[in-house]
C-alpha cells in the first residue's frame, strides 16, 4: 500500500468533508481517492470516515489519526522539497587559497558543461582538511605527498634580480661576517607549503647548510613575500607559474637534486561520493590549471 498517497488522500477529504473536493485537492481522481482511504482503514484495522453523512464527518478513530497523517504528508512534502533542492545544490569544493581566480571560472564553468555545478572555497592546507572532515564541503583538494598525488606542482625559488642560467643555491643566503648586525635574506615558504613534506626537507636542508632559523619562514601572504623579495632581497618558494605573475626570476633549488614538489589529492566527504567522483575524472584538467600543476595522472 502507497501509505503516504493514502494519507494524503484521507487528509484532503477530511480537512474538506467531501471526496469530490478532497480528491481533487489532492489531484487524484474520486474513485482513487475512495480506494486509498479504504485501504488506510484496512491497514489500520478502524474506520476513519463515516461516508454516510454528508458532508464526510471524521470517526473518533478518524481524529485520532488525523494529526499524525498529516504529519507524514507534511514530511513526504519536505523531503521532495528538500532532494529537489539537493539535485541543483552546487558541490561544495575545498581549493588552495591561491588559485587564480579566472582559472577557477574556468573550472567552474567547465564543470557546469559536464552537468556538475560547482562552489569552489579557496582555504589554508589544514582548513580544506578540516572542512572535508567535518563534511562542510563535498570534497577538497589536500595536499599530500608528491607519490600520493594526482596532480603535482614543481616548485623553486623566486628572486628579483636574473640569477643566471643555474638554479638558486641557498648557501648563497648564508650570512657573513659583514652582515652580522643586518637582518639576513630569507627563504618565504608560502601557507600552501607550510606542509611536512616540504616545510621539513626545507628545515634540514637550512641546518645543513649552517642558516639561521629565522632565514626559513611562512610569509602572511604572497603579496608580502614577494614585496620582501624585490625590496631585501629575499626568496619566495612558489612555482614557475606564479613567479611569472608576479614579475620574479624563478628557479630550482641547487641543493636537492629531486627537486621540491607539491601535490594534491581530491578527497570526498562521503566514501564513493558519485558527485566527487565525477568531478575527479571530468574536472581534472580545470582542477590542473588552478593549481598550476601538470596534467593528471
Amino acid at each position: 500500500m502507497d501509505l503516504v498517497g493514502a494519507c494524503r488522500a484521507f487528509v484532503n477529504v477530511s480537512e474538506r468533508g467531501s471526496f469530490t473536493v478532497g480528491a481533487a485537492a489532492a489531484r487524484m481522481a474520486q474513485s482513487v481517492a475512495s480506494r486509498r482511504v479504504a485501504a488506510l482503514e484496512r491497514h489500520l484495522g478502524e474506520r476513519l470516515l463515516e461516508r454516510s453523512s454528508r458532508p464526510a464527518s471524521l470517526t473518533p478513530f478518524g481524529r485520532d489519526m488525523l494529526p499524525l497523517a498529516r504529519q507524514l504528508v507534511e514530511l513526504a512534502d519536505r523531503l521532495e522539497h528538500e532532494a529537489e533542492a539537493a539535485r541543483h545544490r552546487p558541490l561544495r569544493l575545498a581549493v588552495p587559497a591561491d588559485c587564480p581566480t579566472g582559472a577557477l571560472a574556468r573550472l567552474i564553468a567547465g564543470a557546469h558543461g559536464q552537468g556538475i555545478r560547482l562552489d569552489p572555497r579557496p582555504a589554508a592546507p589544514t582548513e580544506r582538511a578540516e572542512l572535508v572532515r567535518s563534511q562542510r564541503v563535498r570534497a577538497a583538494l589536500l595536499a599530500v605527498p608528491p607519490d600520493e598525488a594526482a596532480w603535482t606542482v614543481a616548485l623553486g625559488l623566486a628572486v628579483a634580480d636574473d640569477p643566471g642560467g643555474g638554479p638558486i643555491y641557498l648557501d648563497t643566503l648564508r650570512p657573513g661576517r659583514a652582515d652580522r648586525d643586518q637582518r639576513p635574506r630569507r627563504v618565504w615558504l608560502q601557507p600552501e607549503d607550510d606542509v611536512p613534506h616540504i616545510r621539513d626537507r626545507l628545515a634540514r636542508l637550512r641546518d645543513a647548510l649552517g642558516l639561521r632559523p629565522a632565514q626559513l619562514a611562512v610569509a602572511s601572504g604572497l603579496a608580502a613575500a614577494a614585496a620582501d623579495a624585490v625590496s631585501r632581497g629575499d626568496a619566495l618558494l612558489c612555482s614557475a607559474t606564479q613567479a611569472r605573475d608576479l614579475g620574479l626570476w624563478w628557479r630550482p633549488v641547487g641543493e636537492l637534486a629531486t627537486g621540491l614538489t607539491r601535490g594534491y589529492a581530491l578527497a570526498s566527504a562521503h566514501d564513493a561520493d558519485p558527485d566527487a567522483a565525477r568531478v575527479r575524472e571530468r574536472c581534472a584538467d580545470g582542477i590542473a590549471r588552478c593549481l598550476g600543476a601538470e596534467e593528471a595522472r
